[in-house]
């Protein structure tokens, strides 16, 4: 992950944790006070929820182009280079085989 992904997920998750705070305090505080006071701890929450959201959905989309990059990236490689490719995969599937057999004998 980089450095301002990191970032930005820990941004969304003290946003969120700033939210699940207001709420619980405006449930704590609708029973006792009506009004002013509730009205603007509802507003307070409103507007954390609505960053929140948008962080997240910031995040998501940059997830998505990471994605969407890294599968065309792997897609013109292996229509580049098939027989390595092939090794690869090969290569892969037989360090795998190997580790779940001896997993499978370590009893």
């Amino acid at each position: 992950m980089t450095q301002a992904t990191e970032v930005s997920r820990e941004k969304l998750v003290q946003d969120f944790r700033t939210v699940i705070a207001d709420t619980e305090e405006l449930m704590r505080s609708a029973a006792a006070v009506s009004g002013d006071k509730a009205s603007a701890i509802r507003a307070s929450v409103e507007q954390n929820l609505r960053a929140a959201k948008a962080k997240l959905a910031q995040l998501e989309a940059a997830a998505v182009e990471k994605t969407k990059a890294a599968a065309k990236a792997t897609d013109v490689y292996v229509h580049e280079n098939p027989w390595q490719s092939i090794g690869i995969t090969a290569g892969v599937s037989v360090l795998v085989g190997i580790t779940i057999g001896l997993l499978l004998n370590r009893k």
